[in-house]
């Protein structure tokens, strides 16, 4: 029986498989963050592939969060309805869930789109903004220096992630992942490379963390009680100096267990512009493995995932409990048909497409039903 096609539960949150649709930034939200056509048939196209979850791109909470202009946000109601209205169509045509991945990226916002260059934007630019970190110091030699923020602007910061996800809420996502890998603001929080502070956010391990987990808390605290609310990190900034690496992660992530995290999805990178990555087939898995032995949540294993039977063999070797894919499932948006066929499971797929599968094939789909 295969495991990949085994039932999941991230808090109250029951998921029909363990294959994840990881963030997947589109840069396609031109009108003040709001959803634009492309959301709507990605999100229909990801509704459809039979995955167990997918969890929509970074959106930023606050409009200096965001990393390019043309980044989705949910800092205020209008953005939040049309995500409500996308959402109930979407269930016409699948009873899959959705989760919103929130996020601020921090000294890393106020860029171009990546087919355009990707370079910062000055701050002065119709397009660009002043960016904003725990201290004063630039992603890139070639970045303007962010605004360092003062304990007020994090706590309004927190506020913003609070009222973000008070809004996923009610615009009828199922899950709220918080973005804290990547390099983005709330990993610039956990690493001594970007942070330099002197206060209570800073310094010590369990003062760099406190930024994130007071975050998570605060979610916590307005969400219905069992809303599942997890947390993505990078386990290491791959750099050879001191700086965020697997046992901060253990660490972290352990105490996100005590304050209720529905679970932990492991990454890597994204924090130095020097870092050297060893970029391979399961390159990441190990990290997620270390998080594993070390807590009693999900952990969730992403990063160069590509085949079903890769997937199932991290699942069987007990090296994760569930599968994020980020790039492959672009490419390929029926990913999950194609693994259930290969892997001899049987999985639920929109009954009009009941009548595509190979004659051979025939006895490993079955129809769902929409609400």
């Amino acid at each position: 029986m295969s495991e990949l096609f085994q039932s999941i539960a991230f808090d109250s949150l029951t998921l029909d498989n363990k294959i994840i649709i990881a963030p997947m930034c589109q840069y396609s939200a031109v009108d003040e963050g709001c959803l634009s056509y492309w959301h709507e048939q990605q999100w229909a196209s990801y509704a459809l592939s039979g995955a167990g979850l997918c969890i929509v791109e970074a959106t930023a909470v606050h409009p200096a969060g965001r990393i390019s202009y043309a980044d989705l946000g949910l800092w205020n109601d209008d953005q939040a309805e049309r995500m409500k209205a996308l959402l109930h169509k979407i269930r016409a045509i699948s009873p899959m869930p959705f989760a919103i991945q929130l996020a601020h990226a921090g000294r890393k916002a106020s860029t171009e789109l990546p087919w355009r260059g990707r370079g910062q934007i000055a701050k002065n630019d119709v397009l660009g903004w002043q960016t904003v970190a725990p201290s004063p110091i630039p992603f890139s030699a070639d970045d303007a220096v962010p605004h360092e923020l003062s304990i007020k602007e994090i706590k309004s910061i927190q506020q913003d992630f609070v009222a973000a996800a008070q809004r996923a809420v009610e615009a009828g996502f199922s899950l709220i992942e918080l973005h804290a890998a990547h390099g983005y603001l709330l990993h610039q929080f956990l690493s001594p490379l970007s942070n330099h502070r002197t206060d209570e956010y800073g310094g010590s391990l369990e003062n760099r963390v406190r930024m994130l987990l007071e975050t998570f808390q605060a979610i916590k605290e307005v969400v219905p009680t069992h809303f599942p609310i997890g947390v993505r990190v990078s386990a290491t900034d791959w750099m050879q100096v001191e700086s965020w690496d697997t046992a901060s992660t253990i660490y972290v992530s352990q105490v996100l267990q005590q304050l209720g995290a529905a679970y932990i999805h492991v990454s890597s990178g994204g924090l130095h512009e020097h870092q050297v990555i060893d970029v391979k087939e399961n390159y990441q898995v190990p990290f997620a493995q270390s998080v594993k032995e070390a807590v009693h949540i999900p952990v969730i294993a992403v990063g160069l995932i590509t085949a079903p039977q890769q997937a199932e063999d991290i699942l069987k070797q007990q090296q994760a409990d569930a599968i994020a894919l980020g790039r492959v499932m672009q490419y390929n948006p029926r990913w999950p048909w194609h693994a259930a066929a290969t892997l001899g499971a049987e999985m639920r797929i929109s009954p009009q497409y009941m009548r595509c599968q190979p004659h051979g094939l025939k006895d490993f789909f079955k129809p769902f039903r929409t609400s």
